[in-house]
């Protein structure tokens, strides 16, 4: 049930859940290929993390602690434990929404340019009980090359949940991109190396990621920093009328009562599927899209929804904020040479949908619970001008634009839950992002503008971080 689901062994972390390889294999003809690539190569995996290591059993245990004994829903889940807070952002633990749940203790550092945004960074060179691999400075995957050689050409993702990708895989698309550019260029014989890193990070915004750039991307001087997010901030509300109160109840999805079995599922995929049928058997949606009440959509005036204008001043899921925050990112890759790239974000949602109400629950959650009282159309619609507000501004601003969505099939068999994929699906995410970055590494090669010399008068200094550990005791 694990490899059919997509999960990873927590006895072995270094296992791939092969029996959904076929998933993604089976589609990849279907999937358009750069001149030069072989099909061949995606049955590959890339060569083990050399700085995964053993779980310190301190770790574990309180890992184990906080999932069993949850406090404030999901305000503090166990994997926040293991992250260091900004420290700015944190300011009194026990005033704190969120962090006054942590355990007695929590992971703080001093942001360089005293802003409270990003909310954390994962600590640096760390294997984490949930699976995640952290290098020098706390991004996920191997660790960064140092000094970075002649012929290294280095590849930034940033983004948030979407990008990091799921912790307990052994490897993240991005990770992938990167595994089948060298595989390319070992195949063509081109003496370069391709550094691919992955600066995501769960449930933050652009303004974080325009951020993250300033302090932890630029430093490196990547060769090319690639924005992909979507999510977080893709709200309707602007677009809609006669909605329901905020304060109105939300559909919830059915759920067993024996408690035992709700831990139980954490730990057992079998027990997973059990409790998700007993679920199904009390709905009586079936899998199709549930009862949502009327709402209208309002279109702003004079805003082109097959051609829109990135400048028009209300755009709609806050992609005012996003572009001007993309504004932010662009600069900052101008600043150091660096070309700049923009990804569009699928979201596994089309009018009419049916999903499976067991192997899909978490799609369907998501799309009627987390976005209620949203209908699958609008919420395909407003997908899907999101990617063209996108592909505008990067043609506008002599950006790259990665149309990562009109090539991803909507399989929900690839998807965790609407935006995130299982390693099928992120495996497939990887191939089509390698495909379409060739042309852009291909261009930069014959015109000899990659690699690139670091600058003499530069030192080569990689951002790191001195995570520190604090007590405190929020009930005296």
């Amino acid at each position: 049930m694990r490899w059919v689901d997509g999960y990873e062994m927590f006895a072995t972390p270094l296992s791939v859940p092969t029996g959904t390889t076929s998933v993604s294999s089976s589609l990849i003809d279907d999937i358009p290929t750069a001149p030069g690539v072989d099909k061949a190569w995606f049955i590959s995996e890339p060569p083990p993390l050399p700085n995964r290591g053993q779980v310190p059993e301190e770790w574990r245990k309180l890992y184990r602690q906080i999932e069993d004994n949850p406090v404030g829903g999901m305000d503090f889940r166990a994997p926040d434990a293991f992250r260091a807070w900004n420290a700015r952002f944190a300011g009194d633990p026990c005033k704190h929404r969120h962090l006054h749940h942590a355990p007695g203790h929590l992971y703080l550092y001093d942001p360089p340019d005293d802003s409270a945004r990003p909310p954390y960074r994962f600590l640096p060179n760390a294997t984490m009980p949930h699976g995640l691999v952290t290098n020098q400075i706390g991004w996920r995957g191997a660790p960064i090359e140092e000094p970075r050689g002649d012929k290294t050409i280095r590849i930034v993702f940033v983004g948030a949940s979407t990008t990091l990708d799921m912790p307990h895989l052994p490897y993240s698309w991005p990770e992938y991109a990167g595994y089948w550019l060298n595989v390319w260029a070992k195949a063509k014989g081109l003496p370069v190396r391709f550094e691919v890193l992955n600066a995501g990070r769960e449930s933050i915004a652009s303004t974080d990621i325009a951020e993250i750039v300033r302090t932890e991307v630029m430093p490196l001087r990547p060769d090319l920093i690639v924005y992909f997010e979507g999510g977080n901030q893709f709200r309707l509300d602007s677009v809609t009328a006669d909605r329901p109160p905020s304060s109105a109840p939300r559909p919830k999805q059915a759920e067993t009562a024996r408690s035992w079995l709700q831990t139980a599922s954490r730990y057992s995929a079998l027990l997973g599927r059990v409790q998700a049928a007993i679920g199904a058997a009390q709905a009586t949606d079936e899998g199709k899209e549930w009862p949502k009440p009327h709402y209208k959509v309002v279109w702003p005036h004079g805003l082109d929804e097959q051609n829109p204008d990135p400048n028009y001043p209300a755009l709609p899921v806050n992609l005012n904020v996003i572009l001007h925050d993309l504004d932010d990112i662009r600069l900052s890759a101008a600043l150091v040479g660096s070309d700049f790239a923009v990804v569009s974000f699928p979201w596994m949602v089309r009018d009419g949908l049916v999903l499976d109400p067991v192997r899909h629950k978490y799609i369907i959650q998501q799309l009627n619970v987390t976005n209620y009282p949203y209908r699958y159309r609008d919420l395909e619609r407003l997908a899907r001008f999101q990617n063209r507000v996108l592909a505008n501004y990067a043609k506008g601003h002599g950006a790259h634009f990665i149309d990562l969505a009109s090539r991803t099939p909507l399989n929900p068999d690839l998807f965790v839950d609407a935006v995130h994929t299982n390693y099928a699906g992120g495996k497939l995410r990887g191939w089509i992002a390698f495909n379409l970055l060739l042309p852009i590494v291909e261009k930069h090669l014959a015109d000899g503008s990659w690699p690139r010399t670091w600058p003499k008068d530069v030192p080569q200094k990689l951002p790191t971080f001195s995570p520190r550990k604090i007590t405190f005791n929020c009930g005296q």
